[in-house]
């Protein structure tokens, strides 16, 4: 059984090894310390996919400076890429914006190997930061109204 539901302070180990999961190609190593911090005191709503007892996904939102809803550390276990549950994850967020209803846009950075998962959506991008994320990983910024 597949379950989304809210992330809690036992999960960080589970989350580590998410992100741990996905590098080099999806983010990089020097990364971690900000998920690390993140985890510890999540910005806005962050969630879990449980499968089986086990996280194999998660992802959360935070209110940007704009005021828009920004999509905050999305990922799913690298080994289980292609089998819809990024798509859970992203539907899910987008669903609790929605239903926050204080959001008109939601907004996005990701990497180009990822923008056009994105654009399934309705993410649509608004720029481009060379080396944003780290030496040789570009930074794809995209917006979705709602």
């Amino acid at each position: 059984m597949t379950t989304v539901r809210p992330y809690a302070i036992g999960d960080k180990n589970a989350c580590l090894a998410l992100f741990d999961s996905n590098v080099p190609d999806f983010f990089d190593p020097t990364e971690r310390h900000l998920f690390v911090d993140f985890l510890d005191q999540p910005a806005g709503p962050f969630f879990c996919i449980e499968q089986d007892g086990q996280i194999v996904g998660c992802g959360g939102f935070a209110r940007a400076a704009r005021g828009q809803a920004l999509f905050t550390w999305g990922m799913v276990n690298q080994a289980r890429h292609g089998d819809g549950l990024g798509r859970l994850l992203t539907e899910h967020r987008l669903q609790e914006i929605v239903r926050a209803g204080d959001y008109t846009e939601a907004e996005l950075s990701t990497t180009p190997r990822v923008s056009t998962f994105f654009e399934k959506f309705g993410f649509v991008e608004t720029g481009r930061e060379k080396d944003g994320f780290a030496p040789g990983m570009d930074k794809v910024l995209m917006i979705k109204p709602l």
